[in-house]
């Protein structure tokens, strides 16, 4: 991220400015630049691009991803962005107290979730694998949130967004949560037919694949990282579906988040079971 104050000149305008000067507005702010570009969010709108725009879109999706684990972190300026060690177990120590405040205490299955869901997360916290790699993650990788340029022959990402959950950490665990956000009950969290759960696209294990083939960083403890994706999309679910039986969440999602949950725990339980 640049910083500079808004009296600063810059001669190519970066792609997000911050100025943390509070006379100018009262308080830090950020200002982005247009990027041109299309979202492909449904399945309509992935529908909409031929097999070889799918192809071509999902190899650069994956060597952008790719590039971003590669960046020195130090070297661009966010060594203080966030700890750079310790990522899994932080993010299990996080994403499991988040489960026993959402945890359904009853309804058709609420029993079953809530076990499942408890083993996972101790399946988890006994295997904690050390960390092999550090860089930014962006938390939340998939194609919809992505602007495309599609209309200039070959598709390229002309830019990232939906930036709230980036971090330094492991890009492994990044990784297994774009091949997370593959399984088709991610549609039941949207609220409709999504363009990252079809399957027009790689499966999860094509997609670790291509990520590796484009030099990503190696998938060390694999299996342990997509169980904690699981675990994560599992929770984040049950949390929509809390908010909805509380009365403070509604649109599309909310009536259908907590029947993703047990799909989402059963995978992970299948994969910390690999490892």
């Amino acid at each position: 991220m640049t910083r500079a104050l808004a009296a600063t000149p810059v001669p190519v305008p970066p792609a997000v400015v911050l100025c943390e000067d509070d006379a100018v507005l009262g308080g830090p702010f950020a200002i982005a630049r247009f990027v041109r570009g299309r979202a492909i969010q449904s399945r309509a709108d992935l529908d909409g691009l031929d097999d070889v725009a799918v192809r071509d879109v999902t190899a650069r999706l994956l060597e952008v991803l790719a590039g971003l684990h590669s960046v020195d972190h130090v070297a661009v300026g966010l060594e203080r962005f966030g700890r750079p060690d310790a990522y899994a177990a932080r993010q299990l120590k996080r994403w499991s107290g988040q489960w026993d405040i959402v945890a359904p205490a009853d309804g058709p299955g609420a029993q079953a979730v809530r076990r499942d869901g408890a083993r996972l997360a101790r399946e988890l916290e006994a295997r904690v694998p050390a960390q092999h790699s550090t860089g930014i993650v962006h938390g939340d990788f998939r194609i919809d949130n992505t602007l495309l340029r599609l209309d200039e022959g070959t598709p390229q990402v002309a830019a990232v967004v939906d930036w709230e959950l980036c971090a330094i950490g492991d890009p492994v665990a990044d990784v297994a949560m774009m091949c997370a956000y593959r399984d088709p009950a991610f549609d039941l969290i949207v609220g409709a037919p999504s363009a990252w759960t079809s399957p027009r696209l790689p499966d999860p294990s094509g997609l670790a694949a291509g990520y590796q083939s484009v030099g990503g960083v190696p998938l060390v403890d694999w299996e342990f990282h997509l169980a904690l994706a699981c675990f994560k999309v599992g929770v984040i679910a049950a949390g929509i579906d809390h908010r909805h039986r509380a009365g403070a969440g509604s649109g599309a999602g909310f009536e259908t988040a907590g029947e993703s949950v047990a799909s989402y725990f059963a995978r992970g339980l299948a994969a910390i079971a690999q490892r």
